[in-house]
């Protein structure tokens, strides 16, 4: 710095004061390193003021733009005491306590200390004063001068002059940002409306013969080894999430997808083998529209949806493997499917937080399909329909606890008891006569260390035939999960899950009662990339496919890529 500013200094508390501020770095929120504070030193004592003088404008600007994207605004002050590292026998205490209390152009760090050992350049130094000389604009417009003597105003005006080329940068710099600030405002997509979007590559294959024996016995389709080929699926989604206050959101969702579902009788004739992502689409399609706001001053979320509004929206999981994008490999994987999966798209619900760690979540959600519907035996009571609460306890930052039950309704024609997983008789215990189930789960995760996490699910479902006859059945699934999160860097997951597909474990029917049971064993381990792209491989294996020993075990592999924008 010149001799000018050091003499100046010495004269004045007021140019003193700013010294010190900028000393401390009071713009910038984060501390420099002990490697920057060479760098800022380096430039204060290598390069002279005439030097500055003839850095190009350029290059000045990328200083800046350097500088303030590092930075953030501090919380002003109003008494010096407030600053906790500033002590009256500092030397400089004097110089802050005017600045502070004259012309109130002393900000701290949000912490509530100063760093007054920080060192600056030139241009936190220009940024600081320029603050000063907006304050005491200020002052002078709201006839305050008497606050300014004569001196400071001769030092202010010897100061423009000295930091003249940072000054202009720093408004050249604002008018640049206003400009285009203005031009984004009037070229933006919505002032309401943000959008983002998923894109996903799948590769795949499974390894094993076709599943030939369920359902009472078989073989109940043509031998054949393996029909399964590779392929190549994708899934694209584009979200429009619109908020009217800063608190709401309303979800709009348009979805296109071709990725095979592996329980065709074609291909692997078991609902063990699906993929958590499977699925075909005519062309770009509504795969989501709900609106969520809060209530009881943002202790409760309502939701009401017609399209798509599922259970694993109004009722929370534990486990860190729900995404279809991002998470488990296959369908079973994700979740209980008897606690998260049923007839659902319309309805609403309300999740209540009563503290910190508990939240109780209720809601009724009829099939999206008959609830459009008024003719008998659809709408939006008489169609298929769950009724759902769910009790959520986090003890700790490391435990989650959910209790589910939920009621569910299935006209004739539209069975789906286990969610498309387990057997096909789990699934479909009465054909397709009309069925109600009552369901219970549980869910755990233990976030045993920072990269380990212990989890799981059991579920019970009791179901019960409504036409054609009054059989009942029991069904029951469960899984342990492992988690790695973070476990290569930052954003990754792994993830082990070993379970028991939905399965019959009793039926008035007594050869419609599964007599085996399957292992599901799955891996996966996602790799991200970056904020944007994430690569997941991943395979899991199913021993006596639909809980019958006859079947041979079955593979199944994929590789997925995640964008994500």
């Amino acid at each position: 710095m010149s001799r000018t500013i050091l003499h100046l200094g010495l004269l004045s508390p007021f140019l003193l004061g700013i010294t010190a501020m900028m000393g401390s770095g009071a713009i910038a929120e984060t501390s420099a390193t002990p490697a920057e504070n060479s760098e800022f030193a380096e430039s204060q004592t290598d390069q002279p003021a005439q030097e500055f003088a003839q850095v190009s404008d350029s290059n000045r600007l990328n200083q800046l733009n350097q500088y303030t994207s590092e930075s953030q605004t501090q919380s002003q002050v109003t008494s010096v005491n407030q600053l906790s590292d500033v002590q009256p026998t500092d030397w400089a205490f004097q110089a802050l306590q005017s600045l502070v209390e004259r012309y109130g152009c002393i900000a701290g760090y949000p912490d509530g200390t100063f760093k007054g050992n920080r060192a600056l350049t030139r241009y936190e130094f220009a940024a600081g004063l320029n603050a000063c000389l907006d304050q005491v604009t200020e002052l002078l417009g709201a006839a305050t001068s008497n606050l300014v003597t004569r001196e400071d105003l001769a030092l202010l005006q010897r100061l423009q002059e000295e930091f003249a080329a940072e000054l202009a940068s720093i408004r050249g710099r604002v008018l640049a940002l206003e400009s285009r600030t203005a031009e984004l405002e009037a070229n933006q997509f919505s002032t309401t409306t943000k959008l983002t979007g998923e894109v996903i590559f799948q590769v795949g294959d499974t390894f094993g013969d076709r599943s030939l024996y369920n359902v009472a016995g078989g073989p109940n389709t043509d031998d054949s080894d393996d029909p399964t080929q590779a392929y190549f699926g994708y899934r694209a989604r584009l979200n429009f999430d619109t908020s009217f206050t800063g608190e709401d959101l309303l979800r709009t969702r348009l979805e296109v997808k071709d990725i095979p579902n592996l329980s065709d009788v074609g291909l692997n004739n078991s609902l063990m083998t699906r993929t958590g992502t499977d699925g075909t689409t005519d062309g770009f399609e509504l795969d989501d529209l709900y609106y969520r706001f809060p209530l009881a001053n943002g202790r409760a979320q309502a939701y009401v949806g017609v399209k798509s509004l599922d259970l694993d929206d109004i009722q929370d999981t534990v486990t860190p493997f729900q995404s279809t994008g991002a998470g488990a490999v296959s369908r079973f994987g994700r979740y209980n499917p008897t606690s998260f999966r049923g007839p659902e798209g319309t309805g609403a619900a309300v999740k209540y937080a009563f503290n910190d760690q508990v939240q109780v979540n209720v809601g009724y959600l009829a099939s999206d399909e008959d609830a459009a519907d008024a003719s008998e035996g659809r709408g939006l009571f008489n169609g298929s329909h769950t009724a759902s609460a769910q009790v959520l306890f986090e003890p700790t930052d490391r435990i989650g606890i959910g209790l589910e039950y939920n009621r569910r309704y299935f006209r004739d024609g539209d069975v789906n008891v286990s969610g498309g997983t387990g057997s096909f008789i789990a699934n479909r215990p009465f054909g397709e006569s009309a069925t109600t189930s009552d369901n219970l789960g549980v869910q755990v995760n233990w976030k045993l260390l920072k990269n380990f996490e212990l989890g799981g699910w059991f579920g019970s479902s009791w179901a019960h035939q409504q036409t054609g006859g009054e059989d009942e059945a029991t069904i029951l699934n469960w899984a342990v999960t492992l988690a790695f999160p973070d476990a290569i860097r930052e954003g990754d997951l792994g993830g082990v899950i070993v379970g028991m597909p939905p399965k019959v474990v009793d039926h008035d029917i007594n050869n419609l009662e599964d007599r085996d049971t399957s292992v599901h064993l799955e891996a996966f381990y996602r790799f991200q990339l970056n904020d944007n792209v994430g690569i997941i491989p991943g395979f899991y294996m199913v021993t006596d496919p639909d809980h019958n020993s006859d079947n041979d075990t079955t593979w199944v592999g994929t590789l997925r890529t995640q964008f994500r924008f």
